[in-house]
């Protein structure tokens, strides 16, 4: 969305000779262009996110940074002509994390200092905006949007530089488009389009920016023209509202924006609506308390007091209206804010509702439009004052911009870590069930296994209809040993939600761990109908395959999860597996290469290597693999007892002998190795 102000201005002067307010004048020193405040606001907002530098990757990060499946040019392919093989179809964004990858890997402190560069180029954008536009306070606005702590989640958060992304493209397509509008020379207007287009490719938000214009071109003039102003505009209307509907469609279908969590009348809708307006200006006015997640609001359409809030929003509007005659500004801003927080307002379904109806990262575009019209606000009322009162006015103003930046240094902290931003999130919002079910995951990946289940059983205490915490209790107690209740919470977890990809996944693995490969198949299937694309439920109904004597439908399956994640060992090495029970004895020796290459010390891709060697003549190559084998599991009665095999076939009768004896006295009941011994002494 354009960034844009409310301050009531003339109309534009008529005469194109006068030079347009923020255009370069010759005789202008540098220190009153535009360049000294754009390096003031690119400083303070580096050292307002200073925090944010070092941070870490958090909650759904890995589904947004490039995955290994699409880390090649190809993935590059896949990317922009593939819908589907990104969370979001917003190829501009996927292809800068593409790049971003590139440059320097998974450090995540180059994610989050491109993030905060990103938002820097977008302050100072706003500026140069607002000074075409002749706005009043435009420094001022420019700043307190780059330290507001309102966009901290946006900028802090390595998943929305999709908002930072697609705010750089929105605003030089707006800037483009103001030039065209002055001097209609269709450059202008196509080089606006192509920004305005990767803008939507970042993000589809920015599809409210054509209208945000067309409120601009009104507060400029007080009327709009067919032809000159709706007309040129129309395709990008047109673009905006197909970029819109395949959000909302990905949403439903690949996000899961849908089910009886996303089931509100239009009446709700509209309560949901009036009340996060009046949310989202109260926490630009006063930010205070803010959180990764708020309070889930409880819509009741027959609660008439819950009709003041939509009420008062349009009693405002109305006000506004009828003072427009006398200042168009102040209805200009509010249009500007609602209609840049419409896609958020809750008439389109977004994934996040499930756990609160607003979100910080929202209303990202929306508070530089507040924001501006505040700064504007205040610039016309400084120069209203004596000189003296107007320079308390700017000492007040670097008051206000260093106490934000101070709140967004502060807020910043929370984004260290997964388990800084539960904790945090927890201590402002105790009922966030969905920080209490992702603070349990992070315990548990890190082994902390009794506090993970602790927090998850919080968890479900708060919803328990949430299919998600079930899981990770199931994850949990698999974790402890107690399969049989682990499969107990994975099918709850389907009874609340059956089409739920991991629960069937995980339901599957416990039931192929307990020898029951029928119907961990019928599950991994089930998951791969919901999700697709589930590169782990293709890899583990490989596994069920190969274990059935299926091999030619676990190769498919193997090939399939590759495809997204070339980097799973494990998958390449049971893919290799398949490929040795088929024949194809080449094939296989390059998937088990593969997988040492990712993970040296995996013993089974050492051993299963091994003895495809061995098998076809390459003794000593075999030898080696069995080896390094030994290396990671010395203990190891079979890989004694292969190795000493095939020192035996290298006619090495001593070291076979002493393996063999090595493998019985690890395992007494080895039948092969008590022959091999046997065939050994014989020999010598």
């Amino acid at each position: 969305m354009g960034p844009v102000i409310l301050v009531a201005l003339t109309a534009r002067p008529n005469s194109t000779a006068r030079p347009r307010p923020g255009s370069a004048d010759p005789g202008r020193p540098w220190w009153r262009s535009e360049w000294p405040g754009c390096l003031l606001v690119t400083a303070v907002t580096l050292l307002a996110y200073q925090q944010a530098w070092h941070a870490g990757f958090i909650w759904d990060d890995d589904a947004h940074v490039t995955r290994p499946g699409l880390r090649s040019l190809h993935g590059l392919w896949r990317i922009w002509f593939e819908p589907g093989a990104t969370q979001q179809y917003y190829p501009a964004l996927y292809s800068a994390f593409w790049i971003e990858h590139r440059a320097w890997g998974d450090d995540a402190s180059g994610y989050h200092l491109a993030n905060v560069l990103l938002h820097a180029v977008s302050a100072c954008l706003l500026f140069r905006v607002l000074r075409q536009l002749s706005v009043p306070g435009a420094l001022l606005g420019a700043a307190l949007f780059a330290v507001h702590p309102v966009c901290a989640e946006s900028v802090a958060w390595i998943s929305e530089q999709k908002n930072t992304l697609s705010a750089v493209f929105s605003l030089l397509a707006a800037l483009a488009y103001i030039a065209y509008d002055r001097d209609r020379r269709p450059r202008g207007y196509a080089i606006g389009m192509v920004c305005f287009a990767l803008a939507l490719l970042s993000k589809s938000v920015a599809a409210t920016l054509p209208a945000a214009l067309l409120v601009v071109f009104w507060w400029k003039r007080g009327r709009l023209s067919w032809k000159g102003d709706v007309l040129p505009l129309a395709p990008w209307l047109a673009l905006g509202a197909g970029a819109g509907t395949l959000t909302a469609w990905m949403e439903r279908t690949h996000v899961g924006a849908s089910g009886a969590a996303y089931a509100m009348g239009l009446a709700d809708r509209f309560l949901v609506a009036g009340r996060a307006l009046w949310f989202y200006l109260g926490k630009l006015l006063w930010p205070v308390d803010l959180t990764f997640v708020y309070p889930r609001w409880v819509i009741d359409a027959g609660d008439p007091l819950q009709y003041l809030f939509p009420a008062a929003a349009v009693g405002a509007l109305a006000a506004l209206w009828m003072i427009r005659n006398r200042s168009r500004g102040p209805l200009c801003a509010a249009l500007l804010f609602a209609g840049t927080l419409f896609p958020a307002l809750g008439f389109i379904n977004l994934f996040p509702f499930i756990y609160s109806f607003v979100a910080d990262h929202f209303q990202y575009m929306a508070a530089a439009m507040a924001l501006s019209a505040v700064a504007a606000g205040a610039a016309l009322a400084a120069q209203r004052l004596p000189p003296a009162g107007r320079s308390a006015a700017g000492i007040a103003a670097v008051c206000l911009v260093a106490a934000l930046a101070s709140l967004t240094w502060r807020q910043c902290a929370m984004y260290a870590d997964t388990e800084s931003l539960w904790r945090t999130t927890l201590a402002r919002n105790p009922a966030a069930w969905m920080a209490r079910n992702n603070l349990a995951a992070d315990l548990l990946e890190r082994g902390r296994v009794d506090e993970a289940i602790a927090q998850v059983r919080m968890a479900i205490a708060s919803e328990p209809r949430n299919a998600v915490a079930y899981v990770t209790l199931g994850d949990a107690l698999e974790e402890k040993g107690r399969t049989e209740d682990a499969r107990a919470q994975y099918e709850k977890a389907l009874e609340t939600e059956p089409g739920n990809a991991i629960a069937h996944n995980n339901l599957g693995s416990a039931l192929l761990q307990a020898g029951r490969a029928d119907e961990a198949i019928r599950h991994y299937q089930s998951a791969l109908a919901t999700k697709p694309d589930f590169e782990k439920a293709h890899a583990n109904l490989g596994d069920a395959f190969l274990r059935t004597g299926r091999p030619d439908e676990a190769i498919a399956e193997y090939g399939r999860a590759l495809e997204d994640d070339p980097d799973d060992a494990p998958a390449n090495a049971n893919l290799g597996t398949a490929l040795a029970q088929k024949g194809r004895m080449d094939e296989a020796i390059v998937h088990f290469q593969r997988a040492l290459e990712i993970d040296p010390r995996f013993a089974v891709a050492q051993i299963n290597l091994g003895n495809v060697l061995l098998q076809g003549g390459r003794t000593d190559e075999a030898i080696g693999h069995y080896e390094k084998a030994l290396e990671v599991d010395p203990h190891s009665s079979a890989v004694h007892n292969n190795l000493g095999y095939a020192l035996l076939r290298a006619g090495r009768l001593d070291e076979a002998i002493a393996h063999f004896r090595i493998s019985l006295s690890l395992d007494p009941g080895n039948g092969g190795a008590r022959r091999n011994l046997a065939d050994a002494l014989s020999r010598k």
